[in-house]
């Protein structure tokens, strides 16, 4: 069995490089990925990710995507909120009867 990799994270300049290097050689992707030491699912993802916010492909743009993240997140937040208020709504009617 082989063990996982640990995640690691890549700045979004360090990801424009990785695309830019695949579209500037004859290299294909899992040649890349090998060279960097990166899975190719990884150089695969930002090179898609790239030509879907350069308009070549259809999908979320990366501005899309983080907005999307950060709607999903508050919106949690606000039900969680929501909830906690109902409960205590309810606690408090029940002590005034």
């Amino acid at each position: 069995m082989t063990s996982r990799r640990p995640k690691r994270t890549f700045t979004r300049e360090y990801r424009s490089e990785v695309v830019a290097l695949y579209r500037t050689t004859d290299k294909n992707v899992s040649q890349i990925a090998k060279e960097l030491d990166l899975t190719p699912s990884a150089v695969q993802r930002w090179v898609t990710q790239a030509e879907v916010d350069a308009g070549q492909r259809d999908g979320l743009s990366t501005t899309e995507r983080e907005e999307l993240v950060y709607l999903r997140r508050e919106n949690r937040i606000l039900r969680e909120e929501r909830d906690i208020l109902k409960r205590a709504t309810a606690f408090f009617a029940k002590e005034t009867r």
